[in-house]
């Protein structure tokens, strides 16, 4: 790396000041989001060139024919010098505070990063990173570095982006930035729309069942940008010393031609539910890492990140053996195509093979799951949960799962133990909130039970136990009630090796209208004392509204939607719905919500993070809340200043059926989403229309007569639902389920 040109003093200086733990952000908000409202000039623009996005998708499709799995391309590299001397806009506020602003256009792009191939921030500034609709990178300091002056800043949306510098006018002139390369994203790596499940639909979210058993070390896999406009994915990896030294495996070809001093990763980018591809955070990163060690003969590289990820990221440090010992079962877990993190299976074992002229594992076929680019440098994990290599490229899709070749981690030891350690030829993983223990089991998760339900009276959850000890688990006690009531105490059996988990159904349990807690523990493992009581109890929260009637809210903005935001609460204080905040510059939007409430009283609060509400020096903003007939319970002004509380009720939710709703039938109940119903006779015609668990209506239709008819949703996702049945002399409600 050639080094900025910055004074010896000022160097030391800020390398004694620095966490090399520290997080990659720290917050606050950057003053030029507030430009207008200050009265500053609009900062100086950069139009970057428009990209053949056809010309370079069909590199990309040849790539990927030929086995090529990363780096996963998704955007173009524009070179550039823009400095704080040459570029940008400078102004002094009243307070005596500088700001330097530049904007970056690239037209047409997903999202853009870009690089500071020089980065010098003295103590006591910031650099923030900001898009139009007010979403925000930073604040950065030289911390978020790891103490280097060069640093890659990660993706953020759209196709226009301002860079900010503010420091006390003491200091302004000690900063340096320089950005060499901005990357125009024609791909989404961000879960925007359409990057959610870019990947094949052979993969699997890590949040499935299937990962149970890998939870350890699924939190070791980072996305990786590399050289700004490709991904490839890598592994955080345990050493002898045991000491979270951040230490991690990728493969080589993804360093080739890169610095990987600008290189950001991205950890626990992975979906929160099974079924479906939703988001998940994207802002849990670190920037910049040294090369340790690389070598072509199993394509590996080691790498050192810049700072450790924060305690917040609870990330794992995963195991390795590197005898050479043949594998029975493979396991894979990865970011195919820049997606949301994935887990595949092979369940036979591997062969040696060559691939690149690379010492590999080959994997003759997945059994579950796949590889694809941005795959590339992602750990293989044996049986006993230790990586045994890092992908370098294959065939492998979800149309011809086979032959996926993996550095060997036999062959590349010699080359890491430097760092490593030499201690034994394999070791386990490490965790830093953790220590193993002989006996310890945990409750690893809660599942079943979704944040809201609308017109059902019953949550059917199940509970995950693990065994994070070394001794094996014959007997655990299981506990759970639901709102501290009266406490159900089972005891299961059976044989947890170490690392080993089991899911245990608690059945169908009656729940009222109104926010609950569900709370579950374990304890006497194997009929002794649990060493570490400290994973043993998890509670879920979730809201009721049975019956449920379902309720608008309607927000007209202002300018600064990044400004506003919203909470629903019941009349005892605990928060149902949120939500906010939006995109800037969409004065006159109307936002809509819908949610299902049951019937009682309810706290809606809105604020306004500037402090002067949504009307009117910026835009003529209100808010409403309707109820299922149109009639209005919240009629708000928009000049709330910091935040307004209203309170509004519910009532007459649970108005009685008409005697016709007796002969309803609907069956089978689960189905794959093709019901038929029975409706009996009755007046005039009937509006059918289906909600989901957070009461959104989600599908309509309008019938006449009575009689058997078929009743076909299979467009609607796995889950429950409540059907809404209303004519003319009343309505009924009746609750569906979509099992495939």
């Amino acid at each position: 790396m050639n080094t900025p040109i910055h004074s010896i003093a000022l160097s030391t200086a800020l390398l004694c000041s620095i966490s090399l733990s520290a997080q990659i952000s720290f917050g606050g908000n950057p003053i030029g989001l507030k430009a207008e409202k200050l009265g500053l000039p609009k900062a100086q623009k950069i139009d970057l060139p428009a990209v053949d996005v056809e010309a370079l998708m069909a590199e990309d499709a040849d790539r990927a024919a030929q086995g090529v799995k990363g780096p996963f391309r998704f955007g173009f590299n524009h070179e550039v010098d823009l400095t704080m001397a040459n570029s940008g806009t400078w102004n002094e506020l009243a307070d005596g505070t500088r700001l330097w602003r530049l904007r970056l256009h690239c037209p047409q792009s997903i999202s853009i990063n870009f690089v500071f191939s020089e980065y010098v921030v003295p103590e006591g500034a910031r650099v923030f990173v900001y898009n139009t609709a007010g979403d925000q990178l930073g604040a950065f300091t030289q911390a978020s570095s790891g103490g280097a002056f060069e640093m890659g800043v990660s993706q953020l949306a759209g196709d226009l982006i301002t860079v900010e510098f503010e420091a006390p006018a003491t200091i302004a002139d000690q900063g340096q930035l320089r950005i060499s390369q901005v990357t125009h994203a024609y791909r989404d790596v961000l879960g925007l729309s359409k990057g959610l499940g870019d990947s094949g639909s052979c993969n699997n979210n890590v949040i499935c069942p299937v990962g149970d058993d890998w939870r350890d070390e699924i939190a070791s896999v980072a996305m990786i940008t590399v050289g700004g406009s490709g991904i490839c994915t890598g592994s955080l990896i345990n050493n002898c010393a045991n000491d979270g030294a951040p230490y991690f495996l990728t493969a080589n070809h993804c360093t080739s031609g890169s610095n990987v001093g600008t290189w950001t990763f991205r950890f626990n980018w992975e979906s929160p539910v099974c079924g479906t591809n939703s988001n998940g955070p994207t802002n849990q990163t670190v920037a910049g890492s040294s090369l340790l060690a690389n070598s072509a003969g199993s394509d590996v590289a080691l790498l050192e990140l810049n700072t450790t990820p924060p305690a917040n990221y609870d990330v794992y440090y995963a195991g390795w053996d590197a005898t050479g010992t043949t594998p029975s079962s493979q396991t894979c877990i990865h970011h195919p195509s820049g997606d949301i993190k994935k887990i595949s299976f092979d369940n036979n074992a591997a062969t040696q093979g060559s691939f690149g002229g690379a010492q590999c594992w080959r994997i003759l076929a997945w059994e579950d799951g796949t590889t694809e680019p941005g795959s590339s440098g992602s750990g293989l994990w044996n049986q006993d949960h230790r990586l045994i290599g890092q992908l370098y490229g294959g065939e492998a899709n979800c149309s011809n799962n086979v032959n996926d070749y993996f550095g060997r981690m036999n062959v590349s030891y010699p080359l890491l133990d430097t760092w490593l350690g030499t201690c034994a030829t394999t070791l386990d993983g490490w965790g830093p909130n953790s220590t193993p223990l002989g006996l310890d089991a945990s409750l690893n998760a809660i599942t079943g039970i979704d944040d809201a339900y609308c017109n059902v009276g019953q949550i059917s959850p199940s509970i995950t136990i693990k065994n994070t000890g070394t001794t094996p688990l014959t007997s655990v006690v299981y506990n759970f009630d639901l709102d501290g009531g009266a406490n159900t105490t089972n005891t299961w059996n059976g044989n947890l090796v170490a690392g080993a988990s089991q899911v245990i159904a608690l059945g169908n349990i009656a729940v009222g209208n109104g926010p609950h807690t569900f709370n579950a523990s374990v304890a006497s493992p194997n009929a002794g004392t649990d060493e570490n009581p400290g994973n043993n109890t998890r509670n879920k929260t979730f809201t009721v509204a049975n019956p449920g009637a379902s309720i608008s809210l309607s927000i007209t903005l202002d300018d600064y939607g990044s400004e506003t935001s919203w909470d629903l609460s019941s009349e005892t204080g605990t928060s149902l719905f949120t939500g906010g905040s939006y995109d800037n510059n969409a004065q006159g939007t109307v936002i809509n919500e819908t949610f299902c409430l049951g019937e009682g009283c309810y706290v809606l609060t809105m604020s306004d993070a500037y402090g002067d509400g949504i009307c009117c020096d910026f835009g003529n903003g209100d808010y409403e809340v309707l109820d299922s007939f149109g009639a209005v319970l919240v009629n708000g002004n928009g000049g709330f200043g910091d935040s307004a509380e209203t309170p509004f009720c519910v009532g007459n939710v649970g108005v009685d059926e008409p005697t016709w709703a007796e002969g309803i039938r609907l069956f089978p109940n689960p189905s794959n989403g093709q019901f038929q119903l029975v409706l009996p006779a009755h007046e005039g015609s009937m509006q059918l229309v289906i909600h989901d668990m957070q009461g959104r209506e989600v599908w309509r239709h309008s019938i006449n007569g009575s009689g058997l008819m078929p009743l076909d949703v299979t467009e609607l996702a796995e889950g429950q639902y409540g059907l809404e049945l209303s004519g003319a002399t009343g309505r009924a409600m009746r609750s569906l389920t979509i099992v495939r």
